[in-house]
């Protein structure tokens, strides 16, 4: 139930004015056309905020879908952009029963906050050739478009139309802070617009628009080209599914609010898809710049994306002669003050004094998320989460050398030029702590492969995780000690891991009198003193004779 229908309402008209100029531009960057980014942004908004799982996410068309969308336009027309849109929809609804979801709770916060930097980051670099009143194109990267429009303009050029940005954004900040209940942003906007034409300023803006929305249909659907689609059909709604948590999962953030159903997001947006391609429109997800902008403005409900919807079709059927005096520069003011918002310097102090690898982490998605996308920051992110993960992890991994000489306590090790046939008639037991991984079974199995004593006991009852390159250096310490005539066995071996040593062959390795299935260090000392009471002395001297 909404509490606060106002905020709500005023929240959602400050996105639809906003996020117009983005859902025109991103609908003509598909290849699809201005009306398909409306369509989009109204039908796609709207179905994904009744059926979607985050109640403060707003859905319309993004940059990230047209890239991938383009090509098929080129080679397919509207029907393959359409028909991809449709294909996406229905992966995102399996995605959803499927259940999909609960591996994107997995995503560290280090790759949350770095992805919402690096999406503020995007969103200004987007806007920075409005506001110098740059209108080049060309550029394949947001980046690349921004270094133009700062080399490319006059001071005479960018004069009026940085004012008018700076303007808005100084009022967008400083009344967020001194009044977060008014919405500034959408006051700034009429504000420009009026001294616009007041004064005749030279500056773009959002021009005309089309007006009315088509009736849905399928007939653009041809079966023939479905498995040339399939490809594209697959990113797209891998990008969907990937952004549209994520934006969820920075709304969480951002609002401090509960937490979002995953597998619902996924089958709001999914639905939201499909029957947006339905009425014409490109696919939508999710986006992290619209959602911001409604919790920026004191969104409480769904009610604020719905509101966005009937905003803009407000818009396109009755007010497009009233919006297109809405000069570009001040909705670049808008955004810029929103990706400001959008960056949570407490969060990155709090990740700098935690880790030095958690802020490296974020960073990195940061980084790459602006220069690259969303998928191969995230892809990075959580490989180097991974990495420090298992260093972590490897740290705490130990190999203790605890008794010698049948079972009596081991005081102090015996000096290095000690020869190693003193210790022939020992038994000694080392017991591993940790993971026997990759990543430790070198450092871990090093003194119990180097070991002279006669019996050697390895206690694996503290082993808390194995892999196939643990367990088969496992063997290789088991065979070194063959071959030097001495006796391995092996203590406190936990069922799964038992069952791995089976699997790849590491009992078959054990002498037939090695493999009894000893519980304790204790029960292993006894048993080698009743049956290797007399062990032959294994020839490792390594220092000549004197």
């Amino acid at each position: 139930m909404c509490r606060t229908p106002r905020k709500d309402l005023l929240a959602g008209a400050t996105v639809a004015v906003a996020a117009l100029p983005l859902s025109l531009g991103f609908g003509v960057a598909s290849g699809l056309g201005a009306q398909a980014g409306l369509v989009s942004a109204i039908v796609a908004g709207a179905v994904a905020a009744v059926l979607g799982g985050s109640k403060l996410q707003v859905t319309g068309p993004t940059g990230v879908l047209a890239v991938v969308l383009l090509p098929v336009a080129h080679v397919h027309g509207a029907p393959g952009v359409l028909t991809c849109g449709l294909l996406a929809g229905i992966i995102l609804v399996a995605m959803a029963l499927l259940g999909v979801s609960r591996y994107a709770r997995l995503l560290p916060v280090p790759v949350v906050t770095g992805f919402i930097t690096g999406s503020a980051a995007v969103i200004i670099c987007q806007q920075i050739p409005l506001v110098l009143g740059s209108h080049s194109a060309g550029e394949s990267g947001i980046v690349a478009s921004a270094a133009r429009a700062l080399t490319g303009v006059t001071v005479v050029q960018a004069a009026a139309p940085a004012a008018v940005a700076v303007a808005v954004l100084v009022v967008c900040l400083a009344g967020s802070r001194l009044r977060p209940s008014v919405p500034f942003p959408l006051l700034a906007v009429i504000a420009a617009a009026v001294v616009t034409h007041l004064a005749d300023l030279p500056l773009a803006t959002i021009g005309s628009l089309p007006g009315g929305l088509p009736s849905p249909s399928l007939g653009f659907v041809t079966p023939g080209i479905v498995p040339h689609l399939l490809p594209s059909a697959f990113t797209v709604a891998a990008l969907c599914a990937l952004e549209s948590l994520m934006t969820a999962a920075a709304a969480d953030a951002m609002s401090g609010q509960g937490r979002h159903d995953g597998n619902r997001v996924l089958f709001g947006q999914g639905a939201a898809n499909l029957i947006t391609s339905a009425f014409g429109g490109v696919a939508a997800t999710g986006t992290v710049c619209r959602t911001g902008i409604n919790i920026r403005s004191g969104a409480a409900s769904r009610l604020s994306a719905l509101a966005n919807s009937a905003a803009i079709t407000f818009v396109v059927l009755a007010a497009a002669p009233l919006v297109t005096a809405i000069p570009l520069a001040a909705l670049a003011g808008v955004l810029i003050a929103t990706a400001v918002r959008m960056t949570d310097l407490a969060a990155l102090r709090a990740l700098a004094r935690s880790s030095y690898g958690q802020i490296v982490v974020a960073a990195l998605t940061a980084t790459i998320t602006v220069m690259f996308n969303l998928v191969t920051a995230v892809a990075a992110g959580m490989m180097l989460t991974a990495l420090l993960a298992l260093h972590a992890v490897a740290k705490t991994a130990k190999v203790q050398h605890v008794l010698t000489k049948a079972g009596i306590p081991r005081q102090s090790p015996p000096p290095r030029d000690t020869p190693h046939s003193a210790n022939a008639a020992s038994i000694t037991v080392y017991r591993i702590d940790g993971p026997l991984l990759f990543a430790t079974a070198e450092r871990l199995l090093k003194p119990v492969t180097q070991s002279t004593a006669a019996v050697v006991i390895v206690q694996m009852s503290r082993v808390t995780a194995t892999d196939a390159t643990g367990i088969l250096a496992l063997g290789d310490a088991i065979d070194t000690h063959h071959r030097h005539h001495a006796h391995v066995l092996l203590s406190g071996v936990r069922d799964h891991h038992r069952h791995h040593l089976d699997a790849l062959g590491i009992l078959d390795r054990l002498h037939p009198e090695e493999r009894t299935p000893f519980t304790t260090p204790a029960h292993a000392i006894r048993y080698a003193q009743q049956h290797f009471p007399n062990p032959p002395t294994p020839p490792r001297t390594t220092s000549a004779p004197s």
